[in-house]
């Protein structure tokens, strides 16, 4: 793409440097991630000031199109993935009704010892063993959720089980295990080393982390799951009606 900016033109020049930025950012390379040029090069081959510049990428920021890092660059902003607190779908379930194929980047299932809290929650002794359930999930471009999930041991799990399926659809198929009370706990965390790894971001960048307390129909615990994810691809919402 040429980048040229009429000087002679009654548009202003930082409108014009935002519509250029707006085809730019189109290009499958800025799309996959590729970092936009340096804020000095573009200014200079443009032959406009850093601050016109600035205040047209200040525009795309504002309209969350892109992502400014100081010290690492500008690049194209994705979509971020939405999730509603009232919603009672899995998340394959959830995603695929907004349209977006979730792509399993990891799945690994083991037997684990249960730590204090987890114990505690399914009321059990930390000397039982439980099925621990691991999932790196994203789109097609990127990993944007890790999810951790233990179950409680009364249900009856083996391990052995197709976890690629909807996970509570499974559940309900093979254990006439229904999911019907979700308690949730949202906080904002920095990334460490091991779940930045994991989502391919920088270690400290934030993240927004969920705790999930799943209970069955008889109102007794049967999942706690840990949620870590990506901040700039991921928005939780919250929906409430009067009544």
């Amino acid at each position: 793409m040429k980048l040229a900016i009429d000087h002679k033109s009654p548009i202003p020049l930082h409108i014009q440097a935002e519509q250029l930025l707006r085809e730019l950012i189109k290009d499958p390379a800025y799309q996959a991630g590729k970092l936009l040029p340096n804020e000095v090069e573009l200014a200079k081959k443009l032959a406009i000031s850093r601050t016109t510049l600035r205040q047209a990428i200040n525009k795309l920021v504002y309209e969350e199109l892109l992502i400014r890092k100081k010290g690492f660059g500008t690049k194209v902003a994705h979509s971020r993935i939405s999730s509603k607190s009232m919603n009672w779908l899995s998340f394959s379930q959830e995603m695929k009704a907004r349209g977006i194929n979730v792509k399993n980047y990891e799945l690994h299932v083991s037997w684990v010892f249960p730590d204090e809290s987890t114990a505690s929650f399914f009321d059990i002794g930390t000397d039982k063993k439980i099925v621990k359930m691991e999932r790196l999930r994203g789109s097609s471009d990127s990993p944007f959720v890790y999810f951790i999930s233990y179950f409680h041991p009364r249900i009856g799990l083996t391990g052995e089980e197709d976890f690629k399926r909807p996970l509570y659809e499974m559940l309900e198929d093979e254990y006439s295990t229904i999911a019907n009370l979700s308690k949730e706990e949202i906080s904002a965390l920095e990334a460490n080393k091991f779940i930045a790894g994991k989502l391919e971001i920088e270690t400290g960048s934030p993240v927004l982390f969920r705790k999930r307390f799943v209970y069955d129909q008889g109102e007794r615990p049967m999942e706690y799951n840990l949620g870590y994810y990506k901040a700039e691809s991921f928005v939780y919402t919250v929906e409430s009606r009067r009544t």
